[in-house]
């Protein structure tokens, strides 16, 4: 396992007007990349965390991977070469509204240009050519990362030769989030109309919107048997969402959660040409179970070779990573199927 990098992939036009001048993206790699540049596979990370999710740390909101990547795991880095990807408009290294415009030579913060999920790809697919990868095995990856893999599936539908969207959906499970947030981070005192970095930031606020994030997704049930103690339990909870809150951007969220809420990938089914294993959590209230029947009929409709897996687990959002076991072994094999 190698830290992380940074790729430049210059200027980026948007799909929704202007560009991001001189953009770059933070990544990590596990594994190397063969002669003919076609075992890589692509990792993407959930709305708030990082690419060092298949790592663990305050920033792996949708539970550490670790338990998926390494020699002889499913995602085998003896045999795949690993490209983990922070996003575009994120806050771990990545171009984003936290960082310097270089028009003014201060922070984008809310002039940061509006993207899409086309445009987050697109920013991959540029980190990618520049790496030497010629096609990717698969994409893989949890929550908003698998809006960014039925985003690769419908945008470069030759370039990968499977997709794995894990504990996510076609499209954003709540309408209008974005807009809620504006106004939760608007009416704290230091929002100063945005521009709050010299104002000392949104802590507290981040801190307890994190902390019932994180009890959202299910941290309680997964933390219960290592920490019974339910004060101790609190504390772990609360340093957690306070050490990602000193490090997450409040524009990043609503730059992310408007591109999400862009997002309607059902209708581009039909531009799918990679095979595709879909996977959920039994007890995920984000994207729950009810949401696989509709999914794989209109996978399927669309001519998709679609396959639906689901995680017995209690850990609810967090499954993918908790209870990888529980999954793992379906995605060695779909990987090996898909060669």
């Amino acid at each position: 396992m190698t830290g992380t990098r940074f790729g430049s992939i210059g200027n980026l036009p948007l799909r929704r007007g202007g560009a991001v001048k001189d953009a770059r993206l933070a990544y990590v790699t596990y594994g190397s990349l063969a002669p003919d540049g076609r075992n890589a596979i692509l990792l993407t990370h959930g709305y708030t965390s990082s690419h060092l999710f298949a790592d663990g740390g305050a920033g792996a909101s949708e539970g550490s991977w670790g338990g998926l990547v390494g020699p002889g795991k499913p995602l085998d880095t003896d045999r795949y070469f690993i490209v983990s990807s922070n996003m575009l408009g994120s806050s771990y290294g990545s171009t984003a509204p936290k960082s310097v415009n270089p028009d003014t030579g201060r922070p984008y913060g809310p002039d940061f240009p509006e993207l899409t999920l086309a445009d987050i790809v697109g920013a991959q697919r540029r980190l990618l050519d520049s790496l030497g990868v010629k096609q990717l095995a698969a994409v893989v990856a949890p929550s908003y990362g698998g809006f960014q893999a039925f985003a690769w599936g419908i945008e470069y539908p030759d370039f990968m030769r499977g997709l794995v969207p894990v504990v996510t959906g076609p499209r954003a499970p709540t309408p209008g989030a974005a807009d809620r947030l504006l106004r939760r981070f608007s009416a704290d005192p230091n929002w100063n109309g945005g521009h709050y970095y010299e104002a000392g930031g949104l802590l507290a606020t981040m801190t307890a919107l994190r902390e019932e994030t994180l009890r959202g997704y299910g941290v309680e049930e997964e933390l219960a048997a290592k920490c019974p103690d339910r004060a101790q339990r609190n504390a772990r909870i609360a340093a957690t969402a306070r050490e990602w809150a000193e490090a997450f951007d409040a524009h990043s969220m609503l730059a992310l959660g408007r591109a999400s809420e862009r997002l309607d990938a059902e209708p581009d089914f039909p531009r799918i040409r990679a095979p595709l294993l879909y996977v959920l959590s039994r007890t995920d209230a984000l994207f729950p179970p009810s949401l696989a029947p509709p999914v794989m009929a209109a996978l399927k409709g669309a001519g998709v070779d679609a396959r639906y897996v689901e995680i017995d687990s209690p850990h609810g959002h967090l499954a993918s990573g908790t209870d990888s076991a529980k999954w793992g072994p379906a995605l060695k094999s779909f990987l090996q199927e898909i060669g």
